[in-house]
């Protein structure tokens, strides 16, 4: 059985140091089917591999919001 990665884009608002980062990234970290999480403080951007199979671009999102940040797809 072969699992399929995707990889969202996010964008975020709402950053105001660095360690914004750190909490984003734990929070969406800890959510069941995500391998990579990747915060670009400078461009607002946070980069997800995630398998669609278990955790959806909505949880995504939520999970983020549970961090403190709004943040919606990027649409490229």
């Amino acid at each position: 059985m072969t699992t399929t990665t995707t990889h969202t884009t996010l964008r975020a608002e709402g950053f105001t140091c660095p360690s914004c980062v750190q909490k984003i990234e734990k929070q969406v970290g800890r959510l069941d089917g995500v391998d990579a999480v990747e915060v670009k403080y400078a461009s607002s951007r946070i980069e997800i591999d995630h398998d669609p199979a278990l955790v959806s671009v909505d949880d995504l999102v939520a999970a983020v919001d549970r961090a403190g940040y709004r943040s919606a797809p990027a649409a490229f």
